[in-house]
């Protein structure tokens, strides 16, 4: 599926959201889920070459595979935590949205410790000593 039959689909949806949200919100929020399970789907296999190629890049540049993986995963929590909140606001609860927002952004910081960890050890070494 490409870009143009994703915004076709996507508009498609809102459309019939808007005309369902006054008749039956429950519906509603259905078709959006589903157009949003549709899309992710659609592009997993764009998600796998992606990663494919970091990791190639990666293996080039002789960067160590736990910094890659870590790299990988942040990237991976930062779009689903994206899509839970935006599902999650869409559904009216903003609070929760931003929860799994914050949620995300621990977790990202969590997994970045290592890198942080090696980035400040490089620069600690490089730093002459007294």
């Amino acid at each position: 599926m490409d870009i143009l039959q994703i915004v076709i689909i996507s508009i498609v949806a809102s459309v019939i959201f808007i005309v369902l949200k006054d008749i039956n919100p429950s519906y509603a929020f259905f078709i959006v889920i589903l157009v949003s399970i549709l899309i992710f789907t659609s592009i997993i296999h764009q998600i796998r070459l992606i990663f494919e190629i970091i990791q190639s890049l990666g293996e080039q540049a002789n960067i160590p595979g736990l910094y890659l993986e870590t790299i990988l995963k942040i990237i991976g929590i930062a779009y689903l935590a994206e899509l839970g909140a935006s599902l999650t606001q869409d559904a009216g609860l903003h609070s929760v949205a931003k929860n799994i927002e914050l949620a995300g952004k621990i977790f990202i910081l969590l997994l970045a410790i290592p890198i942080i960890t090696a980035v400040i050890e490089a620069i600690v070494s490089f730093l002459p000593t007294v």
